[in-house]
């Protein structure tokens, strides 16, 4: 298909000359004013127009101009034709958008070889506008595939990190499905404490995320202590307390060591300060380091009332499980002492979601035993 040129000028003469040259060579059709030109402009779609600068009405410079504003502006090359010949004019011209310029009375072979330029130019930005497109598919297509390949990695390392608290998890047979429960509980409440509270700056969703993934890993540390003691179905002793407490240490040094060896481990650090800090109290009277406040890490406090929330409302071998109420106000009566006051807050705000995780995964209600009430919780 040919090229398309607009003619434009009010001058009858001008228009046959141009007409004359082009005609064998080019789709042409012409235009009297500027009104006239831009009304032609959406409907014969030129891929040059040849503007006269002096003609009633809207002048060529302003007729530019709105050429060049249009969708089609991009596509549409202009050469203004002038009898004005000063350096200023020339360069009002190009102010105005135009692609060239070219004064009356011209030279025929000078014009014609100028259309031809301008239609070689508009080859070339056709072929860069198609490289681009094709770059940007191109692009889009890499970052969708770098997208599904990091997903697929994010997936990996996740079920990888789960199937290790699982493992760990499988010689307790009292935990039963606690790591799920217990990593909804805490991205509930990390939830809430990143919408409202003093710890909104602290929570983004990285922190709900990486929370949601690490807080399986609480008790890894439980594959060191032996299973007459993790196993054992009574209250257990003084000594036999104090190697329990060790699961702490023992998983938080086998999640430094984890990252230490990894190059991409840094997702760990938060699940280290977990496994470590989990069992530390608000006032302080907590283990392995007897940190207290705002000294324990935040996720530590949030995952602390999680895993005593689920502990309470689930049954073991050695206590039956609580009624969820009983539960809430159990931990409500820990506020500023185990548990920090607002995580306990986020814990009430957020009560309702408590209980359909509960209701998701609790087995019919038993009787409240005796050992419920003796405190012996060793999550």
């Amino acid at each position: 298909m040919n090229k398309r040129i607009l003619i434009v000028d009010d001058c009858t003469v001008n228009v046959e000359i141009l007409h004359e040259l082009l005609r064998d060579d080019y789709d042409l059709a012409t235009a009297e004013s500027g009104e006239d030109c831009l009304k032609k402009l959406r409907h014969f779609s030129p891929d040059l127009v040849l503007l006269d600068i002096m003609m009633p009405g809207l002048d060529g410079y302003e007729v530019c101009r709105r050429i060049k504003a249009s969708p089609s502006g991009d596509f549409t090359q202009v050469i203004l034709v002038s009898g004005k010949a000063s350096a200023r004019e020339r360069v009002q011209g190009y102010q105005a958008g135009a692609d060239d310029y070219i004064v009356k009375p011209f030279d025929h072979d000078e014009l014609l070889a100028k259309v031809r330029l301008q239609f070689r130019l508009r080859e070339t930005l056709e072929e860069l506008w198609s490289a681009n497109a094709r770059i940007q598919q191109f692009n889009a297509q890499l970052e969708e595939q770098v997208h599904q390949r990091t997903a697929e990695v994010v997936a990996t390392r996740d079920m990888a990190i789960f199937g290790l608290a699982k493992l760990a998890e499988s010689r307790d047979p009292d935990a039963g499905e606690h790591l799920e429960r217990m990593r909804q509980y805490s991205r509930i409440l990390a939830e809430q404490l990143g919408r409202e509270g003093p710890y909104v700056a602290q929570i983004d969703q990285a922190f709900i995320d990486d929370i949601y993934r690490s807080s399986p890993l609480h008790d890894i540390g439980k594959v060191g202590i032996p299973d007459a003691i993790l196993l054992k179905p009574g209250r257990l002793t003084r000594d036999e307390f104090e190697i329990m407490k060790q699961h702490t240490t023992i998983g938080a040094e086998a999640l430094r060591q984890a990252v230490e060896e990894s190059a991409c481990g840094s997702f760990l650090d938060m699940a280290i300060d977990i496994a470590r800090h989990h069992h530390e109290r608000y006032l302080g009277t907590g283990y392995p380091d007897g940190l207290a406040g705002d000294e324990i890490p935040l996720s530590a406090r949030i995952v602390a009332l999680a895993d005593v929330y689920d502990a309470l409302t689930s049954d073991r071998v050695y206590k039956s499980a609580f009624d969820p109420e009983v539960a809430k106000s159990m931990i409500e009566e820990e506020k500023g002492q185990h548990f920090d006051p607002d995580v306990v807050e986020a814990f009430r705000a957020r009560y309702d979601d408590f209980l359909q995780v509960v209701a998701s995964w609790r087995a019919p209600e038993t009787e409240l035993v005796e050992a419920a009430a003796s405190g012996d919780l060793r999550r």
